[in-house]
């Protein structure tokens, strides 16, 4: 990873442990700078993605805004460096706490997704005193040719407003005192990668914004979300450039700012999780490697059925064999992969690639298990970025029954 080798934060650090490049997560945010060039347009980082303060503060130190969906989010954010009036809120169970905290640090929008929202970000902000900044997540009911579980922009999805009712909505947060109409946005899925159904989706948010302006409703930014999809296995995603050009071309001539919100494309392949190898298991029909990492560290493939590449640290002069590489988790779904040919043996390394993403992010304590250690690399540095958690950690505040 960059100028260190992997053994090297092995060693030092222990594993499981998540590994970062700050040159990559540099490079992939200057990507969409670059593509954005002399257009009126902002990117706000999806924490979902990976919520680590390191990374935050870098994105904040590289310019970024940021597209959280939680107020725990919020507070990342701010603890990172980031500033409120860069936040878009998005998210379709937002709590009077959260809204309340977020009027008032003074984020720069609500991106709201039902009707009964609306009225409890105006109750809420009537409370407060101040004017709450909103914009209507519109679902556009554009296919967004992905995985179904991450698929957000279908009528069936629970996310955003219905396309047929988001007029009369807007209609109606005109006539509310404690809101103001500052944009409009859709966000249709994750891992994108054919720009066409982005541009669909926008050409319908532009119909929707010029019907809208009959009525004297104008917007001060349109926001197309994020989803543009990463390289796993053979996919062949497109460049930034090319996946922003159809959406540019189609406000070459429009008022309104520009937001996007990446989040896998910019941390998906800036990380890699590290583990070891602890068991190889030898059967009549399957052959197991068992590391030290599990379901609990990386739960995509166990909920997704996802592809990570796996690579040994070192390679081994001996013959590869076919293994599924699984973790200690007592569960028959705790596995990381399925049919890698890899020559490896008890205490080897491997490196899980492409897990900035979703990694850590959606990580957890099954079996009472610590989570990892995240470290960032920078050149030749190594910064811990994230302790790895120990057993304490994980009872402190529990409490026993009294005698």
């Amino acid at each position: 990873m960059e100028g260190v080798p992997l053994a090297d934060i092995a060693a030092r650090f222990g594993t499981p442990t998540y590994v970062y490049s700050r040159a990559t997560l540099t490079s992939a945010f200057r990507a969409y700078q670059h593509a954005l060039s002399g257009h009126r347009a902002s990117i706000c980082y999806a924490v979902k993605a990976n919520s680590n303060l390191g990374i935050l503060n870098l994105f904040a130190r590289l310019g970024a805004g940021f597209d959280i969906v939680s107020g725990g989010e919020l507070t990342r954010v701010l603890a990172a460096g980031g500033q409120p009036n860069q936040v878009l809120f998005s998210g379709v169970g937002k709590s009077a706490v959260e809204i309340r905290q977020a009027i008032e640090v003074g984020i720069r929008c609500f991106n709201v997704e039902s009707a009964a929202e609306l009225e409890r970000i105006d109750s809420v902000a009537g409370e407060v005193g101040l004017k709450a900044p909103i914009a209507f997540r519109v679902n556009p009911d554009v296919d967004p040719k992905t995985h179904p579980y991450i698929a957000t922009g279908l009528k069936s999805s629970k996310f955003g407003v219905a396309f047929g009712e988001a007029a009369g909505l807007y209609r109606r947060a005109a006539t509310m005192r404690n809101v103001e109409i500052r944009g409009i946005a859709c966000h249709i899925g994750s891992q994108l990668l054919d720009p066409a159904p982005i541009a669909e989706a926008a050409e319908k948010v532009l119909s929707l914004v010029d019907t809208l302006a009959v009525d004297g409703i104008h917007f001060d930014h349109v926001d197309l979300g994020g989803g543009l999809g990463i390289r796993y296995r053979d996919e062949i995603p497109p460049t930034v450039t090319d996946y922003l050009s159809p959406l540019l071309a189609l406000f070459q001539n429009r008022r309104e700012a520009l937001c996007f919100e990446p989040g896998r494309s910019l941390v998906g392949n800036s990380g890699l999780l590290l583990t070891r190898v602890e068991y190889l298991k030898h059967g009549e029909d399957r052959n197991f490697v068992v590391v030290d990492a599990a379901m609990n560290d990386l739960a995509r493939p166990a909920l997704y059925d996802a592809y990570h590449q796996i690579v040994p640290v070192t390679q081994q002069p001996s013959e590869p064999r076919r293994y599924d590489v699984v973790g200690p988790v007592c569960e028959s779904g705790d596995f990381l992969a399925h049919d890698r040919d890899l020559a490896v043996t008890a205490g080897d390394h491997l490196a899980i690639l492409s897990a900035g993403a979703y990694g850590m992010a959606m990580s957890s304590n099954y079996n009472t298990r610590p989570r990892a250690a995240e470290v960032l690399v920078d050149g030749d540095a190594v910064h811990l970025v994230r302790q790895r958690e120990t057993l304490p950690d994980l009872y402190r505040g529990e409490g026993i029954l009294p005698a």
